[in-house]
């Protein structure tokens, strides 16, 4: 029996300002479900939005503000030269290096999410690509790539540019002795692939820990991805989150 599955579009905005307020809703949401899984550690980790009328500037969480306390009011808008042109705070310079090199590669890339989360880093160390181990793991076979060059913080634009390139036109890049990084067609998306591959890496180093695990057959995998690793399917993973965060912290939206 085929049963119907109806889900919600991707919104459309009738104006750039209507946009750049949900984007930013998004991002501040984001940002406070990454402090509910974990992913703060210290001053590291942040998360873009490009600002839909000016398309080379980017909203980006002030530097030094834990994650769950981030409203939309406190949410900082940079040029492409890294200056603040809206916003109280400071910008994390590592932060200005890689969002906006992959920003400047990535035209379709709306947001990209990159922080120090424990599964992550874990799993980085290895320096090897995640394998199609279970249905969730499959959104990322043959889109997601691996940055095995680590030099240190990165701050300089060089290196921001080859962390883009190894990117590609992928929706991830694992960053060697680093972490991870995702991308999306929105703040939903980008934010989503981050919880999904920290998972995807926590279930593989669980598996791993066990026996060496069995990968799913190549054409089932490809076709599993067909379905759970689309740019709709990362948005509308994001849906039910946002809906938990924002009725729980509602002041985010402030």
């Amino acid at each position: 029996m085929q049963i119907e599955q109806r889900r919600p579009d991707i919104p459309v905005f009738a104006t750039a300002e209507e946009e750049q307020l949900h984007r930013k809703q998004r991002l501040a949401a984001a940002l406070r479900l990454f402090a509910l899984y974990g992913y703060d550690e210290g001053i590291a980790g942040h998360i873009t939005a490009r600002d839909p009328i000016h398309p080379d500037h980017f909203w980006v969480n002030p530097f030094g503000v834990h994650f769950g306390l981030i409203r939309v009011s406190d949410l900082v808008l940079v040029n492409g030269r890294g200056e603040v042109v809206h916003g109280d705070y400071a910008v994390n310079a590592a932060a200005f290096a890689i969002h906006s090199q992959v920003h400047a590669a990535r035209p379709d890339v709306v947001a990209a999410a990159h922080a120090h989360s424990l599964h992550g880093k874990a799993w980085a160390a290895t320096g090897r690509l995640l394998d199609p181990i279970s249905q969730d793991a499959c959104a990322f076979y043959e889109d997601h790539s691996l940055f095995d060059d680590y030099t240190g913080v990165v701050l300089d634009l060089d290196e921001a540019k080859r962390i883009a390139h190894a990117l590609g036109g992928s929706k991830a890049v694992i960053l060697r002795n680093h972490g991870l990084l995702t991308v999306g067609g929105s703040v939903d998306e980008a934010a989503f692939w981050f919880v999904a591959m920290d998972r995807a890496c926590a279930v593989q180093l669980l598996a791993e820990a066990v026996q060496t695990p069995d990968p799913i057959d190549r054409e089932v995998a490809g076709a599993t991805a067909a379905r759970v690793g689309t740019a709709h399917a990362g948005w509308f993973g994001f849906q039910p989150l946002y809906e938990r965060v924002v009725r729980a912290q509602p002041d985010l939206l402030d």
